[in-house]
């Protein structure tokens, strides 16, 4: 069995699912059901020096897109205090305390909530991608505690590896990417009203729908940045949170999936890396971290190289899916096989993906 523990800033975490600020950690109550079912840490829902008032209805799914109008916590930070951070402890497992917004709001948080925390996520969601309302509220919470600080971000950043890179000189000891991927609007087309009830109608995407924008973000800020990254968007098996590891993550935050699908997504998770590693002959995490920014630097010289699929014969059952897709008309089917023409074929690699069987390989 592989060894999938990790060891960020000094915080042991069994498993590098951690459950992120959301509806799933919105009350001890949940955060430790977060912990029966399977994470290796948990951020608490986001507080801020009052509670918000939530738009409803604020959450929906329509295939891989989930949209929502969740916002900080809707209890109190004097509430937090005095109910559920001391018994949010009984879970056993990190507790990273979720924190927003402003450089004020965060002095003011911060010695209040001090003695619960192993380690602070401070969001910038609603202040703006400008680098300078970001160090505002870490330099707060860096004056007000010696414990780790990781600095989550907002999607779209123009250039997030160096927006990462300036918050590790401030002194970050941690990168969160990303938050919600927004403002986005869907319409009932039974109502023609808009399916969040905020004000606009808006709400911010999360779920699977926004993994390759995260991953993005991840592979960036981990080419620019020492310190540890937490990918956080669209992770909802074994195989998503491996991308991110591969892109260089230290760990990963899941919510949208225990939403949709209960606490024990969080194992269920954990358990699927563990069983990839074991197929693949890996013994530890560190193994395969970052390795895609190894291999792309290797990759460079071989850009814009043709690669042609090849059909795996054994398992191809000849269902024509690839030859549907194919606009190039390179690939046909005879006795329920699928054959290339190379002379056609552009590489595009469509194929390969298309294939439920992983009967075309490049």
């Amino acid at each position: 069995m592989a060894k999938t523990s990790v060891n960020i800033c000094g915080i042991e975490f069994k498993n590098p699912v951690i459950a992120a600020a959301g509806p799933p950690t919105r009350d001890a109550e949940m955060i430790i059901k977060c912990a029966q079912g399977g994470v290796g840490g948990v951020v608490s829902k986001t507080i801020s020096t009052k509670a918000a008032k939530i738009p409803k209805p604020c959450m929906a799914t329509f295939g891989e897109k989930f949209l929502n109008t969740e916002l900080w916590s809707e209890l109190t930070p004097e509430h937090w205090i005095e109910h559920e951070y001391e018994n949010s402890r009984k879970s056993g497992v990190p507790i990273i305390v979720g924190l927003g917004y402003k450089e004020d709001e965060i002095a003011n948080l911060v010695p209040r909530v001090d003695k619960f925390a192993d380690a602070y996520e401070i969001s910038a969601h609603y202040v703006g991608r400008d680098i300078r309302a970001v160090t505002g509220p870490l330099e707060a919470a860096k004056a007000h505690t010696d414990k780790p600080v990781f600095m989550k971000i907002s999607p779209g950043v123009a250039d997030v590896g160096k927006f990462a890179s300036m918050l590790e000189s401030e002194g970050a000891d941690g990168i969160v990417a990303i938050n919600s991927v927004g403002p986005c609007l869907s319409i009932d087309v039974e109502t023609g009203l808009p399916r969040m009830g905020s004000q606009l109608g808006y709400g911010w995407m999360t779920g699977s729908a926004i993994k390759p924008i995260a991953l993005r973000h991840v592979y960036e800020i981990c080419k620019a940045v020492s310190i540890p990254v937490f990918g956080v968007g669209g992770v909802s098996s074994g195989k998503d949170a491996i991308e991110m590891i591969m892109a260089g993550a230290s760990a990963v935050q899941v919510c949208t999936e225990a939403i949709i699908h209960g606490h024990d997504a969080f194992g269920k998770i954990a358990r699927e890396i563990d069983e990839w590693l074991d197929l693949h002959g890996y013994n530890s995490l560190d193994e395969i971290r970052g390795i895609t920014i190894g291999k792309m630097k290797k990759r460079e010289s071989e850009l814009y190289k043709t690669v042609f699929p090849s059909v795996i014969q054994d398992k191809c059952i000849g269902c024509g899916n690839c030859k549907t897709s194919c606009m190039y008309d390179a690939i046909s089917i005879a006795d329920k096989k699928a054959f290339i023409d190379r002379s056609k074929c552009f590489g595009c690699g469509l194929c390969t993906t298309k294939c439920k069987f992983g009967a075309i390989k490049l």
